[in-house]
């Protein structure tokens, strides 16, 4: 089951279509690794939130574009949550030079993978997780995300 809460309404004020973009993004990332069955808790929040969870969580009093919570092994198989902080993610697209919606199903599929027990803490592991990202975004018609960018 993936449970999506809008918390910020600027999300569906620049995205109408937020939550299916985000539904869509975490199926074909649970997809990609056979978790079908696994449940996620997907909130679309504000970065002020965020901030709040970062420096909570992580001694970080910052926002941060994307955060993620592992659940601990349970029977109902809930994987955990993940947070969006709008502002950051919006002025991210705009500096990067891609949609707002590209860059939320990116960054939904990120998070989902840090709930499936990936990380990027090296070399070889980023590289990893970001092939299956690539894979599951272009899967999505998503253009690769960490491709050069003209100027």
């Amino acid at each position: 089951m993936i449970d999506i809460e809008v918390e910020a309404a600027a999300w569906t004020k620049a995205l109408p279509d937020a939550g299916p973009l985000v539904l869509a993004a975490a199926q074909a990332t649970l997809d990609s690794e056979g978790a079908t069955g696994e449940g996620v808790a997907l909130l679309l929040t504000d970065d002020e939130s965020v901030r709040e969870l970062n420096a909570r969580f992580r001694r970080q009093d910052k926002p941060t574009n994307v955060l993620s919570f592992p659940a601990p092994q349970n029977p109902e198989r809930f994987l955990g949550d993940v947070a969006l902080a709008f502002g950051v993610c919006a002025r991210e697209a705009a500096q990067q030079g891609k949609p707002l919606a590209h860059h939320l199903q990116h960054l939904v599929a990120h998070g989902v993978f840090h709930l499936l027990g990936y990380d990027h803490e090296t070399d070889a592991q980023a590289e990893a997780m970001e092939s299956l990202e690539r894979a599951v975004l272009a899967g999505l018609g998503i253009p690769d995300p960490y491709a050069a960018r003209p100027g």
